[in-house]
């Protein structure tokens, strides 16, 4: 057994956006399954390459788009990992799946997939009815109707915050933990998308920017409230956090001139074009509803994008309150669904830092080491050079100390390994 001094081995929090929706190849059914081949493959090496005690997998947009179609392929997706090679020595699982895609009232879409080493003692879940911790032994699935399963604390956001979706899936799942004394929450997170480059153009911060801070600070309050202790707490998943579009395309743009084309028959704005003022007015970005086409992607990818990080400013509001690691990787959102473009961006939106992994200020405490110990945070993206679907996962790989988080904890032993 280790003493309280000593660290859990790892845990590991990844972000997968699990859209798992058919595109650019017939028949349609090849692309799904070479994502899902992608996503089980670089997982499973993930974890390979971490060896952690616990594992958290965190994924949104679960089925795609086409319900009916996919989620026989997520059933398939998620036994898979349980089966596979690489979790064998795993003998722990709790996975939930919002899958009940015909509840307009409750669905988000949302999935929750967590892992716990065979090594790993004393681990145990949180019951928020009943209020008090179980003990977690196997490997249960739950899906459908999560709403009747008191392990998970599930919500979708109201209609009213985002009314330009008749039918929005956004909202937040959350799970409690404790290994040994260190008790912490997980929270995964998916918040409203700009739905139109034209209108995030117009406002600086854009009018998104703003329906996105309200969702989020519902959130944090919602998990800080009264009716459960307050325990650190780790959200990640699709944020959706913008890089500030006027600010940005005002720089890419600087030395451009701006048309503004109209709509016939609504004298509606229908597209931007900004050329170059001289060398045969060369387009430089022309933008759209659903269309960000500029001239040079490279600028999203060298240095990872880093040059671009002063225009990624949604998370300052909560500066006091959420907390990230350094950025290292570059924009996670929107790259080519076209399995032979890994490395590629669309051109249907400005690239973004939209995938996340985000701490509490207790949980950072949780996380950060003091200088004389081993330098073992990570905070990457999973497969940079092949399709991952639009979204490239991230992930947080840390050591947690023993009695972390918890006032004279270390007097204790915490997170005991066998």
């Amino acid at each position: 057994m280790i003493k309280a001094s000593h660290s859990l081995k790892g845990l590991l929090l990844l972000e997968f956006f699990l859209s798992l929706r058919p595109v650019y190849l017939s028949p349609s059914l090849c692309v799904l399954y070479l994502c899902l081949v992608s996503l089980s493959f670089f997982f499973s090496l993930t974890v390979h390459t971490h060896k952690p005690h616990f594992v958290a997998l965190h994924c949104q947009e679960v089925g795609g788009k086409n319900y009916e179609e996919s989620m026989t392929h997520v059933d398939s997706f998620i036994k898979e990992l349980l089966s596979s090679d690489a979790m064998k020595e795993y003998s722990r699982a709790r996975v939930y799946l919002d899958e009940n895609y015909k509840s307009q009232e409750h669905f988000t879409a949302l999935g929750c997939c967590y892992f716990i080493h065979e090594s790993l003692k004393n681990i145990h879940q949180f019951d928020f009815k009943a209020k008090k911790f179980k003990k977690v032994v196997g490997k249960e699935i739950y899906s459908d109707t999560l709403e009747s399963t008191p392990m998970v604390e599930k919500e979708k956001f109201p209609q009213d915050y985002f009314p330009e979706c008749k039918w929005s899936r956004k909202g937040f799942i959350r799970t409690r933990w404790a290994l040994g004394d260190c008790a912490f929450d997980l929270v995964n997170i998916h918040l409203f998308h700009d739905a139109s480059n034209l209108v995030a153009w117009e406002n600086s911060p854009s009018v998104y920017s703003g329906t996105r801070q309200k969702a989020l600070g519902y959130v944090l309050d919602r998990i800080t409230d009264q009716r459960y202790d307050k325990v650190p707490y780790f959200l990640f998943g699709d944020f959706n956090f913008r890089l500030d579009s006027k600010q940005v395309i005002e720089s890419l743009c600087s030395t451009a001139t701006m048309q503004t084309v109209r709509a016939a028959d609504t004298n509606e704005v229908d597209k931007l074009i900004f050329r170059e003022s001289d060398n045969d007015r060369k387009v430089v970005l022309q933008l759209e509803k659903k269309l960000f086409n500029y001239i040079d992607q490279d600028v999203f990818r060298e240095n990872n994008g880093t040059l671009l990080l002063e225009f990624d400013k949604e998370l300052s509001v909560f500066k006091e309150r959420l907390h990230e690691l350094e950025i290292s990787f570059p924009p996670s959102y929107p790259y080519s669904e076209d399995c032979s473009q890994g490395k590629q961006y669309m051109n249907t939106r400005c690239p973004a830092w939209c995938d996340r992994i985000l701490l509490s200020t207790s949980a950072r405490e949780l996380v950060l080491k003091p200088e004389t110990e081993e330098k073992s945070i990570i905070y990457d993206n999973i497969g940079p050079n092949v399709c991952m679907g639009d979204h490239k996962p991230v992930f947080l790989s840390f050591r947690l100390t023993a009695g972390a988080g918890k006032p004279n904890a270390n007097k204790h032993k915490c997170c005991v390994v066998q």
